[in-house]
């Protein structure tokens, strides 16, 4: 009788424990709650029925237009205004930063400069200037509420010059400053472009090249197919051409070429004819900038890097990053280039920079 008392004890704990043991083991049985994110939540927001879409009126001396943003989430410490390239380029250069962003909490909005394919397009170029849209991002600022306890503005390439000029201007908004893929002076990257880019390309190649310039000849379909085939796909986008990435391709299609060449011109290895950005050179005055200021630059890019890493040590408050890519960066070497920006991002927010 006690032995079948002590196994019936025995067996009882046995089971006590295997149900002890299987308790703490089961994830069902976890108590820990993680706590629900508000960063894709838009209902209290006056852009949740456009999906974060806003058109903004922007004062000018010809009239009132509009032009496109797209908020993508919600962080009231962390908000990037993304200025594309060009002139005339689209936000659509940027649309890999869904794959990175929005993970680390952190605020972007998508924005159309004037005369850019999801703005208004007065067409009117005597708005094509660096001081218009100066302005222009400042109505922007002010429109989206962004201010110096939250407000980060990169720019890339012809974005780069006006995040540059804007921050000039108006750093006291800043809360951090990203100049991603541009110099600070067209007179060094067009030197940087003709005396080092150039020549690495196949001499026949440059040549000829250099002789349709000189004829001014750039609606010559042969001049498109060198440059495309042979320049691109190394100082542009590391990659052949069948391999670009849908949202590049549609970005290069939506440009506005009236307003790329009546600022930028023709040529790729520099500034054509009477075009408004010849000459264009605040190299001297970096000095000026005290906003906290990330540099991004690339190998292969069409920007010299190691000028792009001099002009961190000019500013104030500096960093430099270069990536193993071409000019565009954040798709040609997305981790070196995502994991710079919001290491930076964040150190600034969090008063470790």
């Amino acid at each position: 009788m006690k032995l079948k008392q002590m196994k019936k004890v025995t067996l009882a704990a046995v089971l006590t424990l295997c149900l002890t043991m299987s308790c703490k083991d089961s994830p069902q049985t976890k108590t820990t709650a993680t706590e629900k994110s508000g960063y894709f939540d838009y209902s209290l927001s006056n852009d949740q029925q456009t999906g974060g879409i806003k058109m903004i009126p922007i004062e000018t001396p010809k009239g009132t237009f509009k032009v496109w943003t797209k908020r993508m989430g919600n962080n009231p410490k962390m908000r990037v205004l993304l200025l594309h390239g060009g002139p005339g380029g689209t936000h659509e250069f940027f649309e890999n930063f869904d794959g990175y962003l929005p993970n680390e909490e952190i605020e972007y909005i998508y924005y159309d400069q004037l005369d850019s394919y999801y703005s208004d397009k007065p067409n009117d170029s005597t708005l094509w200037t660096i001081e218009h849209f100066v302005e222009e991002v400042e109505q922007v600022r002010k429109a989206l509420n962004l201010n110096k306890d939250n407000f980060y503005l990169l720019g890339q390439s012809w974005g780069g010059i006006l995040a540059m000029e804007y921050a000039l201007k108006y750093q006291d908004n800043l809360k951090g400053l990203v100049i991603s893929n541009m110099m600070a002076s067209i007179p060094e990257y067009e030197k940087y472009a003709s005396e080092v880019l150039g020549p690495q390309l196949p001499p026949e190649v440059y040549k000829e090249i250099k002789a349709m310039e000189v004829a001014e000849d750039f609606g010559n379909p042969r001049y498109s197919e060198l440059v495309t085939q042979h320049y691109y796909p190394k100082h542009v986008l590391r990659k052949p051409l069948e391999e670009w990435p849908e949202f590049l391709n549609r970005a290069f299609s939506h440009l506005n070429p009236n307003i790329y060449i009546y600022m930028q011109g023709y040529s790729e290895f520099g500034i054509t004819g009477d075009a408004t950005l010849k000459g264009w050179d605040i190299s001297g005055r970096l000095n000026e900038l005290k906003t906290p200021t990330l540099m991004i630059g690339g190998t292969y890019d069409t920007m010299d890097p190691k000028y792009m890493e001099w002009m961190s040590t000019e500013v104030q408050n500096g960093r430099s990053l270069t990536t193993e890519s071409a000019h565009m960066s954040q798709y040609d070497d997305p981790d070196a280039y995502f994991s710079g920006l919001i290491e930076f991002i964040k150190d600034v927010n969090n008063g470790d920079f």
